[in-house]
């Protein structure tokens, strides 16, 4: 998957090694980022503490809001597949004490099934 397909919001596994200078000030001592998906200018980056969804904001793209998850907070997750006629994939993450989940779009295709088993994988 390339430039187009993170256009298009499906999702690309991201180069761990270009990615540890970003991201030094972030993890703590003996964390390390196993597993990352990026969706056009945001990601999801497993490690081996959390979940951390990285958003970045504005048209540079310099704002960064950094959500981090411990997976024991994830209560359950669902994964919606796109269809016919309905062209977006949808993720929702929720987690304890918050009756609103997280929620991600995807365009159609067949990469929300990849952070979906990343996910399973961390949390089951």
């Amino acid at each position: 998957m390339g430039f187009l397909d993170n256009l298009m919001g499906n999702a690309s596994e991201v180069d761990l090694s270009k990615i540890e200078k970003e991201l030094e000030d972030i993890v703590i001592e003996g964390e390390e980022v196993e597993q990352g998906y990026n969706v056009f200018r945001d990601m999801f980056l497993f490690t081996n503490r959390r979940l951390l969804l990285v958003d970045k904001q504005g048209v540079t793209g310099k704002k960064v809001e950094y959500h981090s998850i411990p997976y024991r907070s994830i209560t359950h997750f669902s994964v919606e597949t796109a269809g016919t006629f309905d062209m977006d994939a949808e993720l929702k993450i929720w987690l304890s004490g918050t009756p609103e989940p997280i929620y991600k779009q995807f365009k159609k295709g067949n990469s929300i099934e990849d952070v979906h088993k990343a996910l399973a994988a961390y949390t089951l």
